[in-house]
């Protein structure tokens, strides 16, 4: 059963030594971050998922000990999901941030494991998928990595999209909100055409937290490059 999930943005540059002088711009974020992570380990999960967007060359699942590189960013920095025995099992960019999270958070309060979603996977199964995570122990927490619309502004990856200001609110506003039935009912397609990573990743936290009567509160929402970032937790 899941009873606690936290959602978090995904850019690399929410790692500091990304971001170099820029850093300072994210404070905000990674603090919210921390506090979600922290609501997490409050619930005292018996298994802690870590869900986020994945290219279709890193999808599936991702044991504890599946390790992550910053080398493709310019940075030398590795990270390591979870601990125990390195494994091999190269984390995508989400769950590597993921990681980097969970270090910068002190996370030991329940094994862990990944698993890359594609972007295309349809709500329906995103939901399933969460149904089965939610199943798979008595006291279940996510951890959810995705952004919202990359076309929020003229200089945003994906240029000015008119609809994505308002298909981001509405996302924060269920992030916010714990609401099951909007984050299921975000438009598959729209969302590809916005550039919105964060979308599958949701529904398959509204398919695990179906039937879990969960609060939710969104901590963090900016879009300070032009694209989407949220941070919520749910308990």
């Amino acid at each position: 059963m899941l009873v606690a999930a936290a959602v978090c943005p995904c850019p690399p540059l929410l790692v500091p030594e990304m971001a170099a002088g820029a850093a300072g711009e994210l404070d905000a974020a990674r603090t919210a971050c921390v506090d979600a992570l922290g609501l997490l380990a409050a619930s005292r999960p018996d298994r802690l998922y870590v869900v986020g967007p994945a290219d279709e060359g890193a999808r599936g699942t991702f044991p504890a000990g599946s390790t992550g590189s910053f080398a493709g960013f310019g940075v030398d920095l590795s990270v390591q999901l979870g601990t125990g025995p390195a494994v091999e099992r190269r984390l995508p960019t989400s769950l590597a941030i993921a990681a980097w999270l969970l270090r910068r958070a002190d996370w030991a309060d329940a094994p862990v494991e990944g698993l890359g979603v594609e972007e295309p996977l349809e709500a329906g199964r995103c939901a399933s998928t969460g149904r089965q995570l939610a199943a798979a122990a008595d006291r279940v927490a996510l951890l959810v990595m995705g952004d919202g619309s990359a076309c929020r502004t003229l200089k945003a990856p994906g240029y000015l999209d008119e609809r994505a200001a308002a298909f981001d609110a509405e996302a924060a506003r269920a992030l916010g909100a714990a609401d099951v039935g909007a984050l299921l009912g975000l438009d598959e397609n729209l969302a590809y055409e916005l550039k919105a990573a964060g979308r599958a990743p949701w529904q398959v936290l509204a398919g695990a937290a179906e039937g879990a009567d969960l609060d939710g509160r969104l901590l963090y929402e900016a879009a300070p490059y032009g694209v989407g970032y949220f941070v919520a937790a749910w308990s």
